[in-house]
């Protein structure tokens, strides 16, 4: 009896780790240049102070990308393809529009992360980003779905190195408990804002889109969906614990010691002299991870969103010729958020405040859509959010909703400022 409930555990956890895929990697690859960023400047300026923040943060994104899989897996349509047909193409246009101009920027901000973090180690960007943009578009243009994604699921694997900094770093354990279950608040502009980004930017437009697409690609069955939730929590809770030991590692060695840094390449840079040269490379190798896994990404996720929007054919198994706007439209945005960095004096710092602001204004609107059409009975069926779903789910939409606002003021003001 025993042998056989083995077995089919056994079996459970295969068909698991085959469904495995979309909420995981769409979770972790939200750990990027710009997220890693904040992290370390969280832990360098504040220590431990804002460890309590990655609970709340877990919640709302957990639910946010729960309901996003279940219309995935219900209607078998991604997230463009069903906001064209319940609302109208205009509408469409204009989600589209705003996500194309948010993710290009985003997408040079990665490469820029990829850019930096190879320069740690004395090697150029103008032989990283070429060889890098060549490598992300051979692997998408020229490989299938099930070759993508365990690429992906491998490079969330490398997120680890930011688990074993955190250990390296030595941490008072006992102070970062303390810090996880009793919240710490400042009241002042800096670290209120702080704050608002780490939580703000956890959940991106471009997430939503992408999950839902990979989860229609993958063709997972109605039946399936328990695992793909677990595959969405599991992400989740991977993507917040790397950036909790982020925070914690630059908690324990930067802020200790007085140590403010500005960017994720100065906080590699830090680490070195207070927790040894392998905790600096370990740092590095996840940051370089991480940006050239979100260049992958973010094209794929824009592509995506605007060929759903538009009607065309879409997919990673369709080659160019079957998709050839699918193709053509992430070559082009690989070509222009590579090629930007190329360009001595671009103004990387604008763009990236520029597209947190779009992202902060288009965010709301999807989230509301998300909720309308996750509770269309005629759509979801007996999988439409139940009272209790829909209290804790509008509950989460509208702080995120104020978190967006709160960052777009912010952002506006260090701009002004």
């Amino acid at each position: 009896m025993r042998s056989l409930i083995k077995k089919i555990d056994g079996k459970k956890l295969l068909f698991f780790l085959s469904i495995m895929g979309p909420g995981f990697i769409t979770a972790n690859v939200d750990n990027d240049a710009a997220g890693i960023t904040t992290y370390s400047v969280a832990g360098s300026h504040y220590g431990y102070a804002l460890l309590w923040s990655f609970i709340p943060m877990v919640f709302l994104l957990v639910i946010v990308q729960e309901m996003v899989a279940r219309l995935g897996v219900v209607t078998g349509k991604g997230l463009s393809d069903l906001i064209r047909e319940e609302y109208g193409v205009k509408m469409t246009v204009f989600v589209m529009a705003a996500l194309l101009i948010t993710n290009l920027g985003t997408c040079a901000a990665e490469f820029a992360g990829l850019a930096a973090s190879l320069e740690i180690f004395g090697i150029s960007r103008y032989v990283t980003v070429p060889i890098a943009s060549a490598v992300i578009w051979f692997l998408v243009v020229r490989g299938s779905y099930r070759t993508v994604e365990k690429v992906f699921l491998g490079a969330c694997i490398i997120y680890f190195s930011y688990i074993l900094s955190g250990f390296m770093a030595k941490p008072d354990w006992g102070d970062v408990i303390r810090h996880t279950v009793y919240p710490t608040f400042y009241m002042n502009a800096a670290f209120i804002g702080l704050l608002i980004g780490m939580i703000g930017t956890t959940i991106s437009p471009w997430m939503q889109f992408y999950q839902q697409a990979s989860i229609v690609e993958k063709q997972v069955r109605i039946e399936d969906y328990p695992y793909v939730r677990w595959d969405v929590i599991l992400g989740c809770l991977m993507a917040s614990a790397v950036a909790f030991f982020i925070v914690m590692a630059c908690g324990a060695t930067l802020h200790v010691n007085n140590i403010t840094i500005h960017t994720a390449e100065d906080a590699a840079m830090a680490l070195t002299p207070l927790a040894g040269r392998f905790a600096n490379i370990l740092f590095a190798i996840g940051l370089t991870n991480a940006s050239l896994f979100a260049a992958t990404i973010l094209p794929l996720s824009t592509t995506y969103t605007i060929c759903e929007g538009m009607g065309w054919e879409a997919g990673v198994n369709k080659t160019f010729q079957e998709a050839p706007q699918f193709m053509g439209l992430y070559t082009g945005l690989i070509i222009l958020s590579g090629g930007f960095i190329l360009i001595p004096g671009a103004p990387l710092i604008t763009i990236m405040l520029v597209s947190q602001v779009i992202n902060g204004i288009l965010l709301p609107f999807v989230l509301i859509f998300i909720l309308l059409l996750v509770n269309k009975k005629k759509l979801m069926g007996t999988y439409v959010n139940g009272r209790l779903s829909n209290g804790i789910s509008w509950g989460a939409v509208i702080i995120i909703i104020f978190l967006s606002v709160a960052l777009i003021v912010d952002v506006i003001r260090q701009v002004l400022a």
